[in-house]
Protein backbone atom coordinates (compact mmCIF):
# COMPACT_ATOMS: atom_id res chain seq x y z
CA UNK A 1 0.00 0.00 0.00
CA UNK A 2 1.03 3.66 -1.30
CA UNK A 3 1.46 6.55 1.13
CA UNK A 4 -1.74 9.37 0.22
CA UNK A 5 0.05 12.57 -0.12
CA UNK A 6 -2.41 14.24 1.46
CA UNK A 7 -2.31 11.65 4.59
CA UNK A 8 1.32 12.24 4.55
CA UNK A 9 1.32 15.96 5.01
CA UNK A 10 -1.70 15.78 7.67
CA UNK A 11 0.86 13.20 9.68
CA UNK A 12 3.79 15.37 9.47
CA UNK A 13 2.53 18.38 10.55
CA UNK A 14 0.88 16.44 13.69
CA UNK A 15 4.18 14.69 14.89
CA UNK A 16 6.26 18.16 13.84
CA UNK A 17 4.59 20.45 15.94
CA UNK A 18 3.76 22.47 12.83
CA UNK A 19 -0.11 22.26 12.80
CA UNK A 20 -0.14 25.59 14.28
CA UNK A 21 1.57 27.41 11.58
CA UNK A 22 -0.59 25.90 9.11
CA UNK A 23 -4.31 27.00 10.69
CA UNK A 24 -6.75 25.45 13.04
CA UNK A 25 -7.22 21.28 13.39
CA UNK A 26 -10.98 21.65 11.39
CA UNK A 27 -9.92 23.50 9.41
CA UNK A 28 -6.63 21.37 7.99
CA UNK A 29 -9.12 18.38 8.36
CA UNK A 30 -11.23 19.38 5.94
CA UNK A 31 -8.23 20.83 3.58
CA UNK A 32 -6.78 17.59 3.54
CA UNK A 33 -10.08 15.46 3.60
CA UNK A 34 -9.16 13.57 6.82
CA UNK A 35 -11.28 12.89 9.33
CA UNK A 36 -9.17 11.32 12.15
CA UNK A 37 -8.41 12.93 15.98
CA UNK A 38 -5.44 10.98 16.51
CA UNK A 39 -4.36 11.02 20.52
CA UNK A 40 -1.87 8.58 20.20
CA UNK A 41 0.89 7.97 18.77
CA UNK A 42 2.77 4.66 17.81
CA UNK A 43 6.58 4.03 16.49
CA UNK A 44 6.78 0.82 14.45
CA UNK A 45 10.57 0.00 13.79
CA UNK A 46 11.52 -3.02 12.37
CA UNK A 47 14.29 -5.00 14.18
CA UNK A 48 17.47 -5.33 13.06
CA UNK A 49 16.65 -3.51 9.80
CA UNK A 50 19.93 -1.91 9.13
CA UNK A 51 21.28 -5.88 9.30
CA UNK A 52 18.96 -7.02 7.01
CA UNK A 53 19.23 -4.29 4.62
CA UNK A 54 23.03 -5.08 4.07
CA UNK A 55 22.84 -5.61 0.39
CA UNK A 56 19.86 -5.62 -0.33
CA UNK A 57 18.25 -4.26 -3.50
CA UNK A 58 16.11 -1.35 -3.59
CA UNK A 59 12.67 -3.37 -4.25
CA UNK A 60 13.10 -4.95 -1.16
CA UNK A 61 13.14 -2.23 0.69
CA UNK A 62 10.23 -1.31 -1.12
CA UNK A 63 8.75 -4.76 -0.42
CA UNK A 64 9.30 -4.63 3.22
CA UNK A 65 8.01 -1.25 3.76
CA UNK A 66 4.55 -2.54 1.96
CA UNK A 67 4.29 -6.05 4.21
CA UNK A 68 4.55 -3.32 7.51
CA UNK A 69 1.80 -1.14 6.08
CA UNK A 70 -0.50 -3.67 5.06
CA UNK A 71 0.38 -5.67 8.57
CA UNK A 72 -0.86 -2.23 10.20
CA UNK A 73 -3.67 -1.86 7.96
CA UNK A 74 -5.15 -5.43 8.70
CA UNK A 75 -4.20 -5.20 12.88
CA UNK A 76 -5.67 -1.40 13.59
CA UNK A 77 -9.53 -1.49 13.65
CA UNK A 78 -9.72 2.11 14.90
CA UNK A 79 -9.44 5.07 13.06
CA UNK A 80 -5.82 6.31 12.10
CA UNK A 81 -3.41 7.60 9.77
CA UNK A 82 0.73 6.87 8.73
CA UNK A 83 3.68 7.81 7.33
CA UNK A 84 7.04 6.50 7.39
CA UNK A 85 8.98 9.03 9.74
CA UNK A 86 12.66 7.18 8.95
CA UNK A 87 13.83 4.45 6.72
CA UNK A 88 12.45 0.86 8.69
CA UNK A 89 10.26 3.29 11.17
CA UNK A 90 6.62 3.65 10.41
CA UNK A 91 4.54 6.57 12.73
CA UNK A 92 1.26 5.38 13.17
CA UNK A 93 -1.27 8.10 14.27
CA UNK A 94 -4.36 6.24 16.24
CA UNK A 95 -7.87 7.86 17.55
CA UNK A 96 -8.87 5.80 20.54
CA UNK A 97 -12.77 6.09 22.11
CA UNK A 98 -11.11 7.37 24.86
CA UNK A 99 -11.51 10.92 26.97
CA UNK A 100 -8.29 10.75 28.94
CA UNK A 101 -5.21 9.05 29.66
CA UNK A 102 -6.22 8.30 32.96
CA UNK A 103 -8.87 5.94 32.21
CA UNK A 104 -7.51 2.42 33.24
CA UNK A 105 -8.56 0.82 29.75
CA UNK A 106 -5.09 3.32 27.98
CA UNK A 107 -2.70 0.42 28.05
CA UNK A 108 -4.69 -2.10 27.88
CA UNK A 109 -6.05 -0.91 24.78
CA UNK A 110 -2.77 0.85 23.08
CA UNK A 111 -1.37 -2.75 23.94
CA UNK A 112 -3.29 -4.96 22.33
CA UNK A 113 -3.18 -2.96 18.86
CA UNK A 114 0.49 -2.85 19.24
CA UNK A 115 0.17 -6.94 19.49
CA UNK A 116 -1.73 -7.25 16.60
CA UNK A 117 0.68 -5.24 14.80
CA UNK A 118 3.62 -7.53 15.40
CA UNK A 119 1.48 -10.41 14.78
CA UNK A 120 0.20 -9.26 11.31
CA UNK A 121 3.27 -8.12 10.74
CA UNK A 122 5.04 -11.86 11.67
CA UNK A 123 2.61 -13.47 9.33
CA UNK A 124 3.94 -11.50 6.64
CA UNK A 125 8.08 -12.19 7.20
CA UNK A 126 8.85 -9.24 9.30
CA UNK A 127 9.62 -8.70 13.02
CA UNK A 128 8.63 -5.48 14.42
CA UNK A 129 9.26 -3.57 17.96
CA UNK A 130 6.77 -0.73 18.94
CA UNK A 131 7.02 2.36 20.97
CA UNK A 132 3.81 4.08 22.22
CA UNK A 133 3.64 7.34 23.39
CA UNK A 134 1.36 9.18 26.07
CA UNK A 135 -2.46 10.56 25.43
CA UNK A 136 -2.98 14.16 23.81
CA UNK A 137 -6.43 14.90 23.11
CA UNK A 138 -5.45 18.18 21.74
CA UNK A 139 -4.07 18.08 18.35
CA UNK A 140 -1.34 20.47 18.81
CA UNK A 141 0.31 18.49 21.33
CA UNK A 142 0.20 15.00 19.55
CA UNK A 143 4.17 15.69 18.59
CA UNK A 144 4.72 14.79 22.51
CA UNK A 145 2.74 11.54 21.44
CA UNK A 146 5.39 11.33 18.84
CA UNK A 147 8.50 12.00 21.09
CA UNK A 148 7.76 9.78 24.08
CA UNK A 149 7.16 6.78 21.68
CA UNK A 150 10.53 7.05 20.29
CA UNK A 151 12.23 7.46 23.58
CA UNK A 152 10.24 4.58 25.27
CA UNK A 153 11.83 2.37 22.10
CA UNK A 154 15.42 3.58 23.97
CA UNK A 155 15.42 0.68 26.38
CA UNK A 156 15.18 -1.40 23.10
CA UNK A 157 19.06 -0.99 23.14
CA UNK A 158 19.32 -3.44 25.72
CA UNK A 159 16.47 -6.01 25.98
CA UNK A 160 16.22 -7.14 22.27
CA UNK A 161 13.59 -7.33 19.56
CA UNK A 162 10.03 -7.97 19.01
CA UNK A 163 9.12 -5.98 22.41
CA UNK A 164 6.43 -3.14 23.43
CA UNK A 165 7.55 -0.02 25.17
CA UNK A 166 4.85 2.01 27.01
CA UNK A 167 6.20 5.09 27.90
CA UNK A 168 6.72 6.02 31.52
CA UNK A 169 8.33 9.38 32.54
CA UNK A 170 11.40 8.77 34.30
CA UNK A 171 11.93 10.22 37.87
CA UNK A 172 14.69 12.74 38.15
CA UNK A 173 18.47 11.59 38.46
CA UNK A 174 20.41 12.04 41.92
CA UNK A 175 22.53 15.07 42.13
CA UNK A 176 25.97 14.20 41.19
CA UNK A 177 27.47 11.17 39.13
CA UNK A 178 29.78 8.56 39.94
CA UNK A 179 31.21 6.40 37.26
CA UNK A 180 30.77 2.63 37.82
CA UNK A 181 34.45 1.93 36.66
CA UNK A 182 37.76 2.25 39.32
CA UNK A 183 40.63 4.35 38.01
CA UNK A 184 42.69 0.92 37.95
CA UNK A 185 39.98 -0.78 35.93
CA UNK A 186 40.11 2.35 33.00
CA UNK A 187 44.55 1.98 33.90
CA UNK A 188 44.15 -1.88 32.90
CA UNK A 189 42.65 -0.92 29.83
CA UNK A 190 44.60 1.92 28.72
CA UNK A 191 47.83 -0.21 29.89
CA UNK A 192 47.10 -3.32 27.69
CA UNK A 193 46.23 -1.12 24.84
CA UNK A 194 49.77 0.53 24.99
CA UNK A 195 51.34 -2.59 24.80
CA UNK A 196 49.63 -3.33 21.61
CA UNK A 197 47.56 -6.49 23.31
CA UNK A 198 44.62 -7.07 21.18
CA UNK A 199 43.32 -9.63 22.91
CA UNK A 200 44.28 -8.10 26.03
CA UNK A 201 42.54 -4.70 25.01
CA UNK A 202 39.28 -6.32 23.64
CA UNK A 203 38.92 -8.58 26.72
CA UNK A 204 39.35 -5.93 29.14
CA UNK A 205 37.11 -3.47 27.10
CA UNK A 206 33.93 -6.29 26.71
CA UNK A 207 34.18 -6.80 30.83
CA UNK A 208 34.03 -2.45 31.45
CA UNK A 209 31.41 -2.70 29.21
CA UNK A 210 29.41 -5.24 30.48
CA UNK A 211 29.81 -3.63 33.53
CA UNK A 212 28.70 -0.83 32.50
CA UNK A 213 25.74 -1.77 30.89
CA UNK A 214 24.39 -3.50 34.30
CA UNK A 215 24.43 0.29 35.85
CA UNK A 216 23.00 1.90 33.31
CA UNK A 217 20.43 -0.41 31.88
CA UNK A 218 18.02 1.86 32.09
CA UNK A 219 20.17 4.95 31.28
CA UNK A 220 21.27 4.21 27.20
CA UNK A 221 22.56 7.64 26.82
CA UNK A 222 25.13 7.52 29.62
CA UNK A 223 25.85 4.24 28.62
CA UNK A 224 26.75 5.27 25.14
CA UNK A 225 28.41 8.33 26.61
CA UNK A 226 30.77 6.87 29.03
CA UNK A 227 31.64 4.25 26.11
CA UNK A 228 32.35 7.05 23.89
CA UNK A 229 34.82 8.90 26.20
CA UNK A 230 36.56 5.39 26.86
CA UNK A 231 37.34 5.46 22.82
CA UNK A 232 38.43 8.59 23.41
CA UNK A 233 40.96 7.73 25.93
CA UNK A 234 41.98 5.25 23.69
CA UNK A 235 42.48 7.29 20.70
CA UNK A 236 44.25 10.06 22.82
CA UNK A 237 46.57 6.89 23.66
CA UNK A 238 47.34 6.39 20.10
CA UNK A 239 47.64 9.80 19.44
CA UNK A 240 50.44 9.84 22.13
CA UNK A 241 52.08 7.08 20.51
CA UNK A 242 53.22 9.24 17.01
CA UNK A 243 50.04 8.18 14.93
CA UNK A 244 49.14 9.74 12.49
CA UNK A 245 46.73 12.35 13.69
CA UNK A 246 44.49 13.39 11.02
CA UNK A 247 43.76 9.82 10.30
CA UNK A 248 42.66 9.39 13.96
CA UNK A 249 40.23 12.01 14.33
CA UNK A 250 38.80 12.11 11.37
CA UNK A 251 38.10 8.15 11.85
CA UNK A 252 37.23 8.66 15.12
CA UNK A 253 34.23 11.48 14.57
CA UNK A 254 32.72 8.61 11.95
CA UNK A 255 32.93 6.13 14.62
CA UNK A 256 31.30 7.78 17.43
CA UNK A 257 28.68 9.16 14.84
CA UNK A 258 27.82 6.06 13.97
CA UNK A 259 28.09 4.49 18.05
CA UNK A 260 25.18 7.00 18.86
CA UNK A 261 22.77 5.82 16.34
CA UNK A 262 23.31 1.73 16.81
CA UNK A 263 20.37 0.52 18.19
CA UNK A 264 21.47 -2.62 20.26
CA UNK A 265 23.47 -3.90 22.92
CA UNK A 266 25.44 -6.71 21.11
CA UNK A 267 25.86 -4.63 17.90
CA UNK A 268 27.25 -1.42 19.78
CA UNK A 269 29.95 -3.79 21.57
CA UNK A 270 30.89 -5.60 18.49
CA UNK A 271 31.72 -2.28 16.75
CA UNK A 272 33.55 -0.72 19.87
CA UNK A 273 35.77 -4.16 20.04
CA UNK A 274 36.30 -4.05 16.44
CA UNK A 275 37.40 -0.11 16.55
CA UNK A 276 39.59 -1.27 19.97
CA UNK A 277 41.21 -3.75 17.70
CA UNK A 278 41.97 -1.23 15.24
CA UNK A 279 43.45 0.97 17.59
CA UNK A 280 45.95 -1.84 19.25
CA UNK A 281 47.32 -2.68 15.95
CA UNK A 282 48.69 1.08 15.89
CA UNK A 283 50.38 0.38 18.41
CA UNK A 284 52.49 -2.82 16.99
CA UNK A 285 55.67 -1.52 17.04
CA UNK A 286 56.96 -1.53 13.21
CA UNK A 287 60.08 -4.21 13.30
CA UNK A 288 57.33 -6.61 14.47
CA UNK A 289 55.16 -5.95 11.92
CA UNK A 290 56.83 -8.36 9.42
CA UNK A 291 57.48 -11.32 11.84
CA UNK A 292 56.71 -14.66 11.07
CA UNK A 293 53.22 -16.26 12.57
CA UNK A 294 55.12 -18.60 15.15
CA UNK A 295 56.80 -15.31 16.71
CA UNK A 296 53.39 -13.43 16.09
CA UNK A 297 51.67 -15.72 18.33
CA UNK A 298 54.91 -16.11 20.53
CA UNK A 299 54.32 -12.34 20.99
CA UNK A 300 50.30 -12.30 21.10
CA UNK A 301 51.04 -15.34 23.57
CA UNK A 302 53.36 -12.66 25.92
CA UNK A 303 51.32 -9.67 25.89
CA UNK A 304 48.29 -11.18 26.59
CA UNK A 305 50.11 -13.16 30.25
CA UNK A 306 52.32 -11.03 30.81
CA UNK A 307 50.66 -10.30 34.44
CA UNK A 308 51.53 -13.99 35.22
CA UNK A 309 54.56 -16.19 35.81
CA UNK A 310 55.10 -17.69 32.37
CA UNK A 311 58.00 -20.37 31.04
CA UNK A 312 60.00 -20.84 27.80
CA UNK A 313 58.04 -24.32 27.91
CA UNK A 314 55.08 -23.00 28.24
CA UNK A 315 55.48 -20.58 25.15
CA UNK A 316 57.17 -22.82 23.31
CA UNK A 317 54.69 -25.73 23.86
CA UNK A 318 51.91 -22.92 23.10
CA UNK A 319 53.46 -22.75 19.46
CA UNK A 320 54.40 -25.96 18.70
CA UNK A 321 57.97 -25.86 18.89
CA UNK A 322 61.00 -26.29 20.64
CA UNK A 323 62.41 -24.33 23.12
CA UNK A 324 65.57 -23.96 21.17
CA UNK A 325 63.57 -23.18 17.80
CA UNK A 326 61.63 -20.84 19.82
CA UNK A 327 64.87 -18.66 21.19
CA UNK A 328 66.70 -18.58 18.06
CA UNK A 329 63.50 -17.62 16.02
CA UNK A 330 62.56 -14.88 18.38
CA UNK A 331 66.20 -13.58 18.94
CA UNK A 332 66.87 -13.49 14.96
CA UNK A 333 63.19 -12.04 14.17
CA UNK A 334 62.91 -9.25 17.09
CA UNK A 335 66.26 -9.17 18.08
CA UNK A 336 65.41 -9.56 21.75
CA UNK A 337 65.00 -12.77 23.93
CA UNK A 338 61.35 -14.07 24.63
CA UNK A 339 61.90 -13.49 28.74
CA UNK A 340 63.70 -10.28 27.48
CA UNK A 341 60.37 -8.93 25.30
CA UNK A 342 58.09 -10.02 28.30
CA UNK A 343 59.75 -7.82 30.94
CA UNK A 344 59.98 -4.79 28.19
CA UNK A 345 56.50 -5.04 28.17
CA UNK A 346 55.68 -5.94 31.79
CA UNK A 347 58.03 -2.47 32.41
CA UNK A 348 56.07 -0.63 29.24
CA UNK A 349 52.67 -1.16 31.09
CA UNK A 350 53.96 -0.52 34.50
CA UNK A 351 55.00 2.74 33.72
CA UNK A 352 51.52 4.03 32.80
CA UNK A 353 50.25 2.35 35.78
CA UNK A 354 52.87 4.57 37.45
CA UNK A 355 52.26 8.08 36.02
CA UNK A 356 48.35 7.53 35.96
CA UNK A 357 47.68 5.47 39.09
CA UNK A 358 48.09 6.29 42.69
CA UNK A 359 49.09 2.22 43.07
CA UNK A 360 51.14 0.92 45.30
CA UNK A 361 54.62 -0.01 43.71
CA UNK A 362 53.99 -3.19 45.23
CA UNK A 363 50.32 -3.42 43.59
CA UNK A 364 51.81 -2.56 40.05
CA UNK A 365 54.22 -4.86 40.71
CA UNK A 366 51.84 -7.91 41.25
CA UNK A 367 49.60 -6.38 38.09
CA UNK A 368 52.47 -6.57 35.71
CA UNK A 369 53.50 -10.33 36.51
CA UNK A 370 56.35 -9.59 39.14
CA UNK A 371 55.34 -11.46 43.02
CA UNK A 372 58.81 -9.99 44.56
CA UNK A 373 58.42 -6.09 44.14
CA UNK A 374 62.25 -5.68 45.38
CA UNK A 375 63.26 -7.85 41.82
CA UNK A 376 60.33 -5.77 39.76
CA UNK A 377 62.29 -2.90 40.66
CA UNK A 378 65.54 -4.16 39.94
CA UNK A 379 64.13 -5.07 36.41
CA UNK A 380 62.39 -1.85 36.51
CA UNK A 381 65.98 -0.29 36.76
CA UNK A 382 67.49 -2.15 34.00
CA UNK A 383 64.96 -0.85 31.34
CA UNK A 384 63.94 2.12 32.20
CA UNK A 385 66.93 3.41 33.84
CA UNK A 386 65.50 4.77 36.98
CA UNK A 387 63.50 3.21 40.25
CA UNK A 388 59.86 2.98 39.55
CA UNK A 389 59.56 5.60 42.57
CA UNK A 390 62.00 7.88 40.25
CA UNK A 391 60.27 7.52 37.03
CA UNK A 392 56.41 8.46 38.92
CA UNK A 393 58.26 11.93 40.42
CA UNK A 394 59.51 13.18 37.17
CA UNK A 395 56.47 12.15 35.36
CA UNK A 396 53.74 13.98 37.71
CA UNK A 397 57.10 17.20 38.06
Amino acid sequence: MKQDPAQATFSHLLLSGTLVHEGSFQEMQESFGIWVHPQVVMVVSIDRYTDLVIGKPFHWRMEIGHQVVEGVCEAVTEPFVWVWVAEGVLAVLVELALESPQEPGFRQVTGRIARQIQQRCKKRGVNVSIGIGGFYDNPYMLHFSYEEAKESMVDRFFQGNALIFHYEKKQGQEDGWHSPLASAERAELVARLRIGDEEGTVASLRALLDKMAQTYRHDVNMFKSEAVELVITMSRQVLDSGANAALILSENARFIQDLYVTIRYDKFVQKVCQYARRLAAYMEPNDLTAVSPVIRKAVQYLKENLHRKITLEEIAQYCCVSVYHLSRLFKRETGMSPIDFLNRKRVEKAMYYLKSTDCTVQEIASFVGFQDANYFTRTFKKYAKCSPIGYRRAKLC
